[in-house]
């Protein structure tokens, strides 16, 4: 089979990780990396606003070279992650052409990655979401019923434990998060510096610039940390904290699992996460992972777990065990391509 594969490679992204996970299930990829074509992370204010007033022009150059790839490449299947940038015109083209159109969209909400998904994601043959919830809401929302729920996974190359001497030393602390700012997150993480001022807590992720916690200033690092620096975090850390993004414009629920729930177990991480109804099935509650429902538990279950190493030790390899066996990415890969 041949698949022409949609979205960003850089070492960390999901995308390209479930990529190569295609490959080494004997699938022949060719990938279109949407950064390649399209500048998102500009840093001074001049390039910003080139890259912002010039984006029409990227999103175009992107949709012509992905035609031109299509016919290059002659795919049995043209599979796109996400596909903020993809036109409606380039895949009513395609499948004018008889290719076979598939999307796997990661995120909880359609309405929140710009305006062109909306009108795009109705027009893929399937839609695999990796939010159980996201079936639903892409039924009643976008009148989409051809769609499979597969959770993410953990890529193999890259969550996994780091050796601790070639962690950067300010890596190190007794508990860590790792991930995008939200306001649910900083009132739980502001939370446990009001019980515990003396915490060892380092917070990792974008958008944090936007915390308005002042026990939190001190405790935010600088940037995102991607690939084996994620790795390399989720390694130094005693205790990871998988805190869940609330609800957001569009999505029925907020998250119920993330990739941090396979990223961080698999990386040896040991990991405290919140508990819900779905949460709850992927690891033996107090076995392969530590599970809270209220900010106070989650406060006593750090407490205790700093001063238990032997057995917090103990579950972040059962964690790992776990992911070894059931939730790396090329299992997930096998699921997707049954499922097509």
């Amino acid at each position: 089979m041949k698949i022409l594969c949609v979205g960003p490679l850089f070492r960390g992204s999901n995308a390209g990780a479930f990529f190569r996970a295609l490959a080494r299930n004997g699938v022949f990829i060719e990938v279109l990396d949407e950064f390649y074509h399209i500048p998102l992370t500009p840093s001074s204010l001049q390039s910003k606003i080139i890259s912002k007033a010039s984006r029409p022009i990227f999103i175009n150059d992107f949709n012509t070279e992905f035609i031109r790839l299509f016919h290059r490449f002659k795919p049995d299947v043209v599979l796109v992650y996400k596909g903020a940038f993809v036109k409606s015109s380039t895949l009513e083209y395609i499948k004018s052409k008889g290719g076979k159109l598939i999307n796997f969209y990661p995120d909880v909400s359609f309405h929140t990655h710009g305006n062109l998904l909306q009108d795009s994601l109705k027009l893929y043959d399937k839609v695999f979401t990796t939010k159980s919830f996201g079936i639903k809401d892409m039924e009643l929302q976008l009148g989409i019923k051809n769609s499979c729920f597969i959770p993410h996974g953990f890529d193999p190359e890259i969550h996994r434990p780091i050796p601790k001497d070639v962690i950067p030393a300010d890596f190190f602390c007794d508990v860590s998060f790792i991930g995008t700012y939200s306001p649910k997150k900083e009132k739980i993480l502001s939370y446990l510096m009001d019980k515990n001022p003396s915490l060892d807590l380092k917070i990792w992720g974008s958008q944090w610039e936007k915390s308005k916690a002042p026990n939190l200033k001190g405790k935010i690092q600088l940037g995102v940390i991607n690939g084996d620096l994620y790795a390399a975090g989720i390694t130094a850390s005693k205790i990871n904290l998988a805190i869940l993004s609330e609800q957001v414009r569009g999505a029925s629920s907020g998250d119920l699992i993330t990739s941090r729930t396979f990223h961080i177990p698999a990386a040896g991480g040991f990991m405290i996460h919140e508990e819900n109804k779905e949460s709850i099935l992927y690891f033996k509650k107090d076995e392969e992972a530590v599970f809270f429902k209220e900010l106070d538990e989650l406060d006593q279950k750090i407490n205790f777990y700093l001063t238990n190493e032997d057995l917090r030790i103990q579950i972040a390899r059962n964690g790992r065990d776990r992911c070894l066996n059931d939730h790396s990415l090329d299992n997930r890969a096998k699921v997707f391509l049954e499922n097509l």
